[in-house]
């Protein structure tokens, strides 16, 4: 039992140096996000030539 919690912890030990380490060498990278563009009109779900469809008649 003592070497499973042993291993354990060196495994998330391990995974948290792994992980800042690549936290750090992404923020230092000079890559641009940008946000994506929502649209201004609504994207219709129903059949458009359905008179009844979406329950408009």
């Amino acid at each position: 039992m003592k070497h499973i919690v042993r291993a354990t912890v060196i495994a998330l030990a391990l995974t948290g140096a792994v992980a800042s380490t690549h936290a750090t060498s992404a923020s230092s990278s000079k890559a641009t996000v940008t946000a994506a563009k929502t649209s201004a009109m609504p994207i219709p779900m129903c059949a458009p030539d359905d008179p009844n469809a979406c329950g408009m008649n």
